[in-house]
């Protein structure tokens, strides 16, 4: 009973990673962009959950941002559990992909695939943010608050962002290596939390959320948005977010794990 329940040790993990990476990597291209649009949506609904939350909190900066990481989670909890095709996590696939089970033609198809499904649920979602009007909630404190998420998200130099991002993935791609030792979905909930609310918490960049938080500012006319102002946030925060995945979690993972155990 104690080992049906029991967490897969890391060996097992990345094992379990790079097989999850070669069928994703190999999915057909219909289910692929149907669930990539699902993690874009699931993605909005915890950005507009922690909108909501830090808004009007009186508990100081710091409590502020740990109670709206840990509901930002629910958009994580969503793609894990329910099932959906997410960039950031996708990196993961480099594992594979560094053991030779899956072509750079197939892993930057998923890649391209799947950030352009994540676009478009993710703006899909502001758009039917936007004419429901549960912005103006709150006396329109929800809209203020929209409004500087996305001032400092549009502040950001190259540098800030390309940092941001590769910070904020090396801690989602922890989160969905965690979720794979577990074996019960309590289990994976839990894994998620406290990852995704430190990225949250600390103020780091993650792409997809970015799809949805500055096209709905630009819908709303809550802050003065350009073309080249998101393309440039959005550009810099992608590539941190792939290099923090693919690198700082996947490569990692596959020297100590899989090139280590070939070695052995």
């Amino acid at each position: 009973m104690l080992e049906s329940i029991d967490a897969y040790k890391p060996q097992q993990i990345a094992k379990l990673v790079e097989d999850v990476g070669i069928k994703k990597a190999e999915l057909a291209f219909l289910p692929m962009l149907t669930l990539s649009i699902l993690a874009g949506a699931f993605i909005a609904f915890g950005a507009m959950f922690y909108t909501l939350t830090i808004t009007g909190s009186e508990l100081g900066y710091g409590p502020t941002k740990l109670l709206g990481g840990i509901t930002f989670s629910l958009g994580l909890v969503l793609v894990v559990v329910a099932g959906a095709e997410l960039f950031t996590g996708n990196n993961l696939i480099v594992i594979a992909w560094a053991d030779n089970k899956v072509s750079t033609v197939l892993l930057l198809r998923n890649w391209l695939v799947v950030y352009f499904g994540n676009f478009i649920g993710a703006l899909m979602s502001a758009w039917l943010v936007y004419l429901s009007g549960i912005l103006s909630v709150g006396d329109g404190s929800v809209f203020e608050t929209l409004a500087k998420i996305v001032e400092g998200k549009l502040a950001l130099d190259w540098l800030q962002a390309f940092t941001r991002g590769m910070l904020c993935n090396a801690l989602v791609c922890l989160a969905v290596w965690l979720c794979f030792s577990a074996r019960l979905v309590s289990g994976k909930i839990l894994a998620i939390i406290f990852p995704i609310s430190a990225f949250v918490a600390l103020g780091f960049e993650h792409s997809v959320a970015n799809m949805y938080f500055i096209p709905l500012a630009f819908m709303e006319s809550a802050v003065d948005i350009d073309l080249y102002s998101f393309m440039y946030n959005l550009l810099w925060v992608t590539l941190g977010n792939i290099f923090g995945g693919s690198v700082f979690v996947a490569i990692v993972y596959w020297i100590c794990y899989i090139r280590g155990a070939k070695q052995s």
